[in-house]
């Protein structure tokens, strides 16, 4: 039986490991980054062309850290402990970007919002609006998405994010909400659906500070454009 080819059987000056040891994480390939994670190829394949072969396929690394373990066992040299391994690192990737990783996550402008969602929301195929709930110093209490699909004021119910809001005993909060498209422009509807929610936040007492848009890599905040 044919053993598989691990990163050990490539020529020394090729390992990714001692690379990375020798010139700094940041000088190796993406390539090389993901071989020293999955460690072993295929019995016909060594690692570096394995993961080459992956990160081609998933269209880059958003493709590969917003993949299913079903479309990665789609891919040839992929099982079910390499599927485990890439999907660990997606979600470490994206608790890193969100206050998800243990430490307390406060809001002081829309830049941190973005910080917050930009990388999850971006690559959404689907629009999807969700919520960032906030307690009195703003610090983030619970982020939950509420709609998903395409976004109209007769859909977009306020007693769905209020009834949220009011459970986790919010004091204020932000609607986000992503364009596929890729543009954050603000459609008339985006506009309905913000207007109706901050009458509804005077009544309840609830503060809607901000509504943001996610494109690719851009945002709109609906408070900097005085919309709200």
């Amino acid at each position: 039986m044919e053993k598989k080819l691990r990163i050990i059987d490539l020529p020394e000056s090729e390992r990714p490991r001692e690379r990375l040891l020798r010139y700094g994480a940041e000088n190796l390939s993406n390539v090389e980054l993901l071989a020293i994670i999955l460690r072993t190829g295929s019995n016909k394949e060594n690692i570096l062309n394995l993961c080459g072969r992956i990160i081609e396929k998933c269209g880059g690394l958003n493709g590969i850290l917003n993949s299913s373990s079903k479309e990665l066992l789609q891919i040839k040299g992929i099982g079910n402990a390499k599927a485990a391994q890439i999907l660990a690192l997606a979600e470490l990737s994206k608790r890193f970007k969100s206050f998800k990783s243990g430490d307390n996550f406060k809001i002081t402008n829309p830049n941190d919002v973005a910080l917050l969602i930009m990388e999850e929301m971006r690559v959404l195929k689907q629009e999807l609006l969700r919520v960032i709930m906030l307690n009195t110093k703003n610090y983030v209490i619970k982020v939950k998405d509420v709609f998903i699909g395409s976004l109209n004021s007769s859909i977009v119910h306020p007693r769905e994010i209020y009834c949220e809001a009011i459970k986790n005993s919010s004091s204020s909060i932000i609607i986000c909400h992503n364009h596929p498209s890729g543009d954050p422009l603000p459609s008339s509807e985006d506009i309905n659906i913000t207007n109706r929610l901050r009458e509804c936040s005077k009544l309840i007492g609830i503060e809607l500070l901000d509504h943001i848009i996610i494109g690719d890599g851009v945002y709109i905040s609906l408070k900097e454009k005085g919309i709200l």
